[in-house]
C-alpha cells in the first residue's frame, strides 16, 4: 500500500501527457505530474517520493521537500484561516489544513505555530495539530539523567521553556537555566539534568556535571583563542551580556573555564584580556 505522508519508494509504471505513474508491489499506482518528473529515466525505474493528497482529495507524489513528516514537530507559518481552518505552509503545492478542533489557540494569518503532522484514519487525510501535549507523553522514558538529547522549543511560561525531547516527551527549560536566546520552534541539543519521580524531565543546555560543562566551554575557548591570533579582550570586567554575545554561555560559567585553562597554564590573564600560551 502506498502510504500518505511518507516517503515511498515506487516503480515507473508509464508515462502520459500528465506525468509519470508509479506504482507498489500491492498494485496501487499514483501519478507524479510533469514537473516533478526527472529529466531522464526508464520505464522500471524507482523513484523515491513523498506521497500526500491533492486539492481534489487524491493521493499525488511529488519529489518536493516537506518541511515536516509524519508524526514529527514543526515550526510552520499560516498563509490562511478559512471557515474550514488554518492553513500552513509545509513547503507542498497544498497548505497542510489545521482544524478549528486541533488549535490550542485561534491561529492568525502570518503567524508562525509548532505543530505536529498526524494522519486522520477515518478519512487517510493529513492534519496539523498544535494541541502537541497528545502526542507527548512521559509515562514510558528511553532517557537517563545526563544524556544528550534533541529538543524543540514549543513554549513559554514564567518558568521557562517547554520542549519537546527526541520527538516523544516533554521537558522544561527552567528561565533561570537560559543562558542564550530562545525562540518557539528553534531546534537544538540539550541534557536531561533530572528525571522527577512523575517522569517529568528537566533539562538543561549545558552538559551535566561541572567537568563535563567545563570540558565544553574550555573547548569553546580555545577554538576561539586559535580563530583569534591567540587573544580575546575579555576579563573579569566584562559583561554577562558581552560573555554571552561572544562564547553562548553564562558569565559564571565563562569564569569557570577561564580558571580550569589557568589553572593547566594553557592561558594567561593580561589587563586586557586572556592570551593563549604558545
Amino acid at each position: 500500500m502506498i502510504e500518505i505522508g511518507k516517503y515511498n519508494e515506487l516503480e515507473i509504471l508509464r508515462q502520459t501527457s500528465v506525468g509519470l505513474y508509479l506504482g507498489d508491489e500491492a498494485g496501487e499506482d499514483i501519478l507524479l505530474p510533469t514537473k516533478y518528473c526527472p529529466e531522464k529515466f526508464e520505464i522500471g525505474d524507482k523513484l523515491r517520493v513523498f506521497v500526500y493528497r491533492d486539492s481534489e482529495d487524491r493521493k499525488i507524489a511529488t519529489n518536493l521537500e516537506p518541511k515536516i513528516h509524519m508524526h514529527e514537530f514543526a515550526l510552520l507559518e499560516c498563509k490562511d484561516v478559512t471557515q474550514l481552518g488554518a492553513f500552513l505552509d509545509w513547503g507542498l503545492e497544498k497548505d497542510l489544513m489545521v482544524p478549528f478542533a486541533e488549535q490550542k489557540v485561534n491561529m492568525e494569518k502570518g503567524r508562525w505555530y509548532v505543530v505536529f503532522l498526524d494522519l486522520d484514519e477515518k478519512t487517510d487525510r493529513l492534519y496539523g495539530s498544535a494541541k502537541l501535549d497528545q502526542f507527548l507523553d512521559n509515562k514510558v522514558l528511553d532517557v537517563e539523567e545526563g544524556e544528550e538529547v534533541d529538543l524543540t522549543v514549543y513554549h513559554h511560561s514564567e518558568l521557562g521553556y517547554s520542549a519537546i525531547v527526541n520527538e516523544k516527551y516533554s521537558g522544561l527549560i527552567f528561565d533561570n537555566e537560559v543562558f542564550q536566546r530562545l525562540r518557539v520552534g528553534q531546534k537544538l541539543k540539550g541534557f536531561v539534568k533530572k528525571v522527577r519521580p512523575d517522569n517529568k524531565l528537566d533539562i538543561s543546555l549545558q552538559p551535566i556535571g561541572y567537568e563535563k560543562a567545563t570540558e565544553v566551554n574550555t573547548d569553546k575557548i580555545m577554538r576561539l583563542l586559535a580563530e583569534n591570533s591567540g587573544f580575546l579582550p575579555f576579563t573579569d570586567k566584562s559583561t554577562p551580556d558581552e560573555v554571552y554575545a561572544t562564547f553562548g554561555i553564562s558569565k559564571k560559567a565563562f569564569k569557570k573555564a577561564v580558571g580550569a585553562l589557568y589553572k593547566e597554564r594553557k592561558i594567561v590573564l593580561e589587563e586586557e584580556g586572556i592570551r593563549l600560551i604558545a
